[in-house]
């Protein structure tokens, strides 16, 4: 199964969005990666949602994509607050929160 996650950075007041098929692991990463990489700069990130897309890694690579090219922290906070969306987002399917 993949998932869309979307992190959020207190410290700068920024999201991210991603896919992954172990949002766990992925969190982990950004958090403690020794890499100089966007994440790594805003540090440390939370997991504010998390959303299944399927099996086939190329869907969950479309959605995240689609995510990013809106350029829209009202569409993020709204993924965020459980609204319902149609076209591609309407597939994805709300995973209640993984613990930190």
């Amino acid at each position: 199964m993949f998932y869309i996650y979307i992190l959020y950075s207190k410290s700068s007041e920024k999201f991210y969005i991603g896919y992954t098929g172990n949002i766990e692991k992925r969190v982990n990463e950004h958090n403690n990666s020794e890499r100089n990489t966007y994440t790594s700069k805003h540090r440390p990130w939370v997991l504010a949602a998390a959303f299944e897309c399927g099996e086939v890694e190329a869907e969950a690579m479309k959605i995240e994509k689609f995510i990013k090219k809106q350029k829209s922290r009202s569409l993020i906070e709204k993924l965020i607050n459980g609204n319902e969306f149609n076209g591609i987002l309407a597939q994805l399917v709300r995973v209640p929160k993984v613990r930190d």
